[in-house]
């Protein structure tokens, strides 16, 4: 008889993964351990700096790498977000593709539509650039992918998890091409030097930044849970989810750190009331757009509202990372960016409990 093959985890479903009792205080207590990490990079910014800055490793002059812990730090969370995808629940979009189709075409053109008006807005203000600043940070963060937080607000409010999931996939997966195209064809909204840099970005920055800081990782997550043994798998999960909230909050330390700390030192109210004033308004209207559209597309409540999550979240860690590749000499403009990552988690809440809201009046009914 012929040994019969290992199986891997695609074969079966796999357990769910071990979570320490550090990730669950942590999940519990995310918003408390978040301001604490703005408040640590406010008035300890030294050693997130000192992160921030690249390192060589190795033999000088032979070997020698540029160690970029804001990059490590990315790739290890996306990396754990690959590795727990629900291969299993994928495949159910196999069946009704429209909602992975519609949520994946508004997350690319959405930002088309929301930045040109308000860059139109932002040019009549009195800021000396036009508010190009503003526009570049808004530009940079609308154009990542669809963060992998969207899954967790999708399960809170029981939406259609595959579809979150084959959202997040999808849009990273095809990032190499999205990024670039949303970065070229918004740049013409920037004036003086924000336009150059970030029309290079388009063209240099932008595909190996969305190839190896992003795919990369999270294809390499995928393949090691969909080829390891299960017993392999599990472990590695297990590990993965360990590290991957604490390397989160570290790398939103690193972020917050280049532009936190300099800002209490010199404070401008001015500057801080526009971040908030534009990433409020871009990510409400991301938010609104996805809830017309989803309601014009007649998708179901639970389709709805991870069409809406996805048009909403954006990877803002990556976008932050990418500006301090591209950018690092403007780090204020990283400001709008923690807001818009702040506003993204309050907006995905409202969404979760509206749609709760509306599930429990159709069951009375």
């Amino acid at each position: 008889m012929c040994p019969r093959p290992a199986k891997t985890t695609a074969d079966h479903p796999p357990r769910p993964p071990r979570r320490p009792r550090t990730y669950a205080l942590l999940r519990r207590r995310l918003g408390a351990a978040i301001a604490l990490v703005y408040a640590a990079a406010a008035l300890l910014p030294a050693p997130g700096l000192w992160l921030r800055r690249p390192h060589p490793i190795g033999i000088p002059g032979l070997a020698e790498l540029s160690l970029r812990t804001p990059q490590l730090l990315l790739a290890l969370v996306l990396f754990s977000a690959g590795l727990q995808v629900p291969l299993r629940e994928l495949r159910l979009l196999l069946r009704r593709p429209s909602a992975l189709v519609a949520g994946l075409v508004l997350h690319v053109v959405a930002p088309l539509l929301i930045v040109p008006g308000v860059a139109f807005v932002l040019r009549h203000s009195p800021d000396q650039d036009g508010g190009s600043g503003m526009v570049a940070a808004m530009i940079l963060i609308v154009a990542m992918p669809v963060a992998a937080g969207a899954t967790v607000w999708t399960a809170k409010g029981d939406g259609d998890q595959p579809t979150a999931v084959g959202l997040v996939l999808a849009s990273t997966l095809v990032s190499p091409l999205t990024v670039p195209l949303t970065l070229a064809v918004l740049c013409p909204l920037l004036h003086g030097d924000y336009a150059g840099r970030l029309a290079d970005a388009a063209q240099t920055a932008g595909h190996a930044f969305a190839l190896s800081s992003v795919v990369l990782p999270c294809g390499a997550g995928l393949l090691c849970r969909l080829l390891l043994p299960r017993r392999a798998s599990d472990g590695l999960v297990d590990a993965a989810v360990a590290v991957a909230l604490p390397a989160s909050l570290l790398l939103t330390y690193v972020n917050a750190s280049g532009v936190l700390g300099p800002f209490l030192r010199h404070p401008r109210p001015v500057l801080l009331a526009a971040a908030l004033a534009v990433a409020a308004t871009v990510c409400g209207l991301s938010f609104a757009l996805g809830r017309v559209a989803a309601h014009a597309l007649r998708l179901d409540a639970r389709a709805g509202a991870s069409v809406t999550l996805a048009c909403g979240m954006n990877n803002s860690s990556a976008s932050a990372v990418l500006i301090t590749t591209t950018l690092p000499d403007r780090p204020h403009i990283l400001l709008p960016v923690l807001a818009y990552g702040l506003l993204q988690k309050v907006a995905a809440g409202r969404v979760v409990r509206g749609f709760g809201s509306r599930r429990e009046g159709g069951l009375r009914t």
